[in-house]
């Protein structure tokens, strides 16, 4: 059974750095794209970015140059490193494995 557990989120001022973790059990990591998503009180869940298995990223316009997503395959970990943060940030953040599976999201809080 694939499992996602994310963690690392918090409250942080704008300005400040999180560091978002996703760890994956039951499958393998490598195979597959890892996503990071987010989902804003009233909104609809949106990507912020995402992993190939081959190690390519694409980003959020919203987000480029300020957050960067990285994998380590050998601990089968996705990382969501974002800096710059903005109020407008404030989500819960998701966790994707491949097309189908999910995590639980971790709060992400930006105060201005």
């Amino acid at each position: 059974q694939v499992q996602l557990v994310e963690s690392g989120g918090g409250w942080v001022q704008a300005g400040g750095s999180l560091r978002l973790s996703c760890v994956v059990s039951g499958s393998i990591f490598s195979a597959n794209a890892m996503g990071w998503y987010r989902q804003a009180p009233g909104k609809q869940r949106e990507l912020v970015a995402t992993s190939s298995s081959r190690g390519s990223t694409n980003y959020a316009d919203s987000v480029k140059g300020r957050f960067t997503i990285s994998r380590d395959n050998a601990k089968n970990t996705v990382f969501l490193q974002m800096n710059s943060l903005k109020p407008e940030d404030t989500a819960v953040y998701y966790c994707r494995y491949g097309a189908t599976y999910w995590g639980k999201g971790t709060l992400v809080t930006v105060s201005s």
